[in-house]
């Protein structure tokens, strides 16, 4: 019919007839028919149409198979992309995670077109940039700790190394730190051989900034204590004034400090001599003053130091008698609170001092902050707590000084 209506040769087993032996019959594959034909004639044969029918059957059947083998050969085109996009994209998602391994967090893979694998490399290299991300936090935080941990060695070097030698009281502070740093402070400063100034604060706030602050507040501090030695001359004794020197402070850190830092203050002058603590609180929880097991509270007479420039301070005077402890603390003390939302408080505090009067300052310390441990019972502190004890009382070797 055409170039590709080839010719078709095929062979059957058929049985035959043993012509001498009439009635006998070959075996079946002893005899074999050959038939020789073609494409076209078995088309007519089968769908017993004309030979015009046959050749139109033969063409379609024909062009059938050409495209049957064109969708193959398409086939295995798309399954040949398919496979290769597949590997392509696993070997650099492999290439980027060998990079990630070694370090390299820069590493971009190359995407191409809209499938999953696509959204897979966006998501690597998303991952990659976030790691990047992270290393450099990391990097940064690792150096601000060890800006932390300098400032911590310097404030550390501003509490007082020792304790002004006296007759009749004995000192005894500690500032445990919530952070790094503290926003707490204490200090005392010899005045002359009878006289001794004592300071305690809180700042607003906590970490750096607070720090940053409590340097300034021990700066003027010592500064003001330096220029009233110095304009009293001789006569410094009579005229250190509490009060006066407060509100300098007040003024000072008003004007070198942002308007939302202040701190709370407590300055006093003691006589050895005569027993008599001359203080001004300004603004922070006042004291207590622990003695024959009752306990009692200095006054407040002024506001924080650093909020307002014309604040006024007053002054006042407590006769210390022999066996008295006063304590000055900071909220890091009396205001951590427990699983139930309850705070430490100052009863608990004044309980714990009284069951530890007769034991050495530095102890009676220990067993305060160990309370307040045991009430919160977290390890992580909620706020700095710092603790002063001055005991009246003489001399005795259970009162070890300790700062």
């Amino acid at each position: 019919m055409n170039s590709l209506d080839a010719e078709v040769t095929n062979a059957t087993p058929v049985s035959a007839a043993v012509w001498e032996e009439p009635g006998q019959t070959t075996s079946e594959w002893s005899t074999w028919l050959y038939v020789s034909t073609r494409y076209s004639a078995v088309l007519r044969t089968v769908f017993g149409q004309s030979e015009q029918w046959a050749e139109s059957l033969t063409m379609l059947m024909q062009t059938l198979i050409l495209a049957l083998l064109v969708v193959e050969l398409v086939s295995a085109y798309i399954g040949y992309r398919l496979t290769r996009g597949i590997t392509n994209a696993v070997h650099n998602l492999y290439e980027g995670t060998q990079r990630v391994r070694e370090g390299d967090f820069s590493h971009r893979i190359e995407v191409k077109g809209t499938d999953q694998l696509a959204e897979l490399g966006e998501s690597f290299n998303r991952m990659t940039e976030n790691l990047e991300r992270l290393v450099e936090v990391a990097k940064e935080k690792e150096r601000l700790q060890a800006e932390i941990e300098i400032a911590r060695e310097v404030q550390n070097q501003l509490f007082p190394k020792s304790v002004p030698a006296t007759k009749t009281l004995q000192i005894t502070a500690r500032c445990t730190a919530a952070r790094m740093v503290s926003g707490d402070y204490y200090d005392y400063q010899p005045l002359t051989d009878t006289k001794i100034a004592l300071a305690f604060g809180d700042v607003a706030g906590k970490g750096i900034s607070a720090a940053l602050l409590m340097a300034t507040v021990q700066s003027s501090f010592r500064t003001q204590i330096h220029a009233c030695l110095e304009a009293a001359g001789s006569k410094a004794h009579d005229n250190v004034s509490t009060s006066k020197l407060v509100s300098h402070l007040n003024r000072h850190l008003h004007m070198h400090s942002a308007p939302e830092k202040f701190s709370t203050f407590f300055f006093g002058v003691y006589d050895d001599a005569a027993s008599v603590l001359a203080y001004t609180n300004a603004g922070h929880l006042p004291p207590i003053l622990l003695r024959g097991g009752e306990a009692t509270r200095l006054e407040v007479n002024g506001i924080v130091v650093g909020a307002f420039p014309f604040a006024e301070y007053g002054e006042d005077r407590v006769q210390l008698q022999s066996g008295d402890i006063l304590a000055c603390f900071t909220d890091g003390v009396t205001e951590p609170e427990n699983e139930y939302g309850e705070m430490f408080g100052e009863d608990r505090l004044v309980d714990v001092l009284a069951r530890n009067a007769e034991r050495a300052p530095g102890e009676i310390i220990d067993a305060v902050m160990h309370a307040v441990r045991e009430w919160t019972g977290s390890p992580e502190l909620q706020d700095d707590m710092t603790l002063l004890l001055a005991a009246h009382g003489s001399r005795d070797p259970r009162f070890a000084l300790t700062a």
